[in-house]
C-alpha cells in the first residue's frame, strides 16, 4: 500500500459500509451529532495486535446498554469490523474507535429516542498518543481545575460518552495556566479523572487511584494488575485533592498512550521535575509485557 492510496490516512465503517476515513460522514440531523447521543470505546493496536480487544468490546456493549443503544451488529460482528478497518488501512500501530450513535425517529413516529434508529460507526487511524514525545520525556504539567466533573448520578462516567463540556472547560483552564492537562474533582472535592485518562498517585511507596466518578479504564485495570506483579501496594479508594497535590509521583494511564508521567501539579514540582521511579517501573513493565504478547489479539489482515 502506498501513501497515494485513499486508505493510507485510515479506514472507516458507518452503518454497514466501509470507506476511506476521509469519506466518512454522519447525517447532520442525527441525534448522535445534535444531542451527543452516542457512546464509544477505543482500542489500541501495537505491532499488528489489538490489546485486550474482548475487554474493550465488552465494555462498549455495557456502555451501549447503559444508554439504551442497540445497533444490529453482534459483538463478534463489531470485532470483525474493527479487524477490517485496521487491515484496509494496512496499519501495524493503530488507534481504533467504535461508536454507536442514535439517529432520528422515522417520519410519523413519536419524536422520542425510543423510536430512533441506532447504528455503528468505527475507524482506524495511525497510532495517536495523548502525550507528545517531549511531554513524555519531561512529564506532564497538570492543574486541578475549578470546573467540577459532571455528577455520576447525571451521566455515569463508567459508560464512555461525548459529554465532554466539563473536561473541555477544564482543558482551557489548564491552557490559560500554562499546563498540559487538567484533573477534575467531584462535588465532594475528590479526584476523578482527566480528559481521556485515569490518575494514580504515589505517596510513601504506595499507589492510589480514585474509586468513583471515573471511567473504569482498561489500562487502569492493567496497571493495577501490574502493581500486584511488581509488589507495589495499590488501593482503589477516594482520593482527596490535597493528596494529589502533595503526591510524590502522579501517573496518568490511557489506551492512547499507555502509562504516562506527570512532573508538576498546580505549579508544584514533583521529585526532580522529571518522571519518577515508580512510573518508570510501571511504564517499562507495561510495554515489555505488551511486546511479549500480553492480552494480544493479532489483526486479521487477510480478511481485508
Amino acid at each position: 500500500m502506498t501513501d497515494a492510496s485513499p486508505w493510507a490516512a485510515g479506514a472507516a465503517y458507518i452503518d454497514g459500509r466501509f470507506m476511506p476515513v476521509g469519506e466518512a460522514a454522519i447525517p447532520i440531523t442525527d441525534w448522535g451529532y445534535r444531542r451527543s447521543d452516542v457512546t464509544y470505546d477505543v482500542v489500541g493496536v501495537r505491532d499488528g495486535a489489538f490489546f485486550r480487544l474482548d475487554d474493550h468490546v465488552r465494555r462498549f456493549r455495557a456502555s451501549m446498554d447503559s444508554f439504551r443503544l442497540r445497533p444490529p451488529e453482534s459483538d463478534a460482528a463489531i470485532k470483525a469490523v474493527l479487524h477490517r478497518c485496521v487491515a484496509l488501512a494496512g496499519l501495524r500501530d493503530a488507534y481504533v474507535a467504535m461508536d454507536c450513535l442514535r439517529g432520528r425517529p422515522p417520519a410519523g413516529a413519536p419524536y422520542h429516542p425510543a423510536h430512533a434508529r441506532n447504528y455503528l460507526a468505527a475507524f482506524a487511524l495511525p497510532w495517536i498518543s495523548l502525550v507528545r514525545p517531549e511531554v513524555m520525556e519531561r512529564g506532564a504539567h497538570l492543574v486541578v481545575a475549578e470546573t467540577l466533573r459532571i455528577p455520576a448520578r447525571s451521566v455515569d462516567p463508567r459508560a464512555k460518552n461525548f459529554h465532554w463540556a466539563d473536561l473541555t472547560r477544564g482543558q482551557f483552564e489548564a491552557h490559560d495556566r500554562g499546563a498540559d492537562f487538567c484533573v477534575l474533582l467531584d462535588e465532594d472535592g475528590h479526584v476523578t479523572e482527566g480528559p481521556g485518562f485515569n490518575v494514580f498517585l504515589v505517596a510513601g511507596g504506595r499507589l492510589a487511584t480514585p474509586d468513583a466518578g471515573v471511567l473504569e479504564g482498561i489500562t487502569r485495570d492493567s496497571v493495577i494488575a501490574l502493581c500486584g506483579e511488581l509488589g507495589l501496594p495499590v488501593a482503589v479508594r477516594p482520593v482527596a485533592a490535597a493528596e494529589l497535590r502533595d503526591a510524590d509521583e502522579i501517573i496518568l494511564v490511557t489506551t492512547a498512550g499507555g502509562v504516562m508521567p506527570a512532573a508538576r501539579i498546580d505549579g508544584r514540582i514533583l521529585g526532580n521535575d522529571r518522571p519518577g521511579p515508580v512510573y518508570r517501573r510501571l511504564h517499562d513493565a507495561f510495554w515489555a509485557k505488551r511486546a511479549a504478547g500480553w492480552h494480544a489479539t493479532p489483526v486479521d489482515y487477510a480478511g481485508a
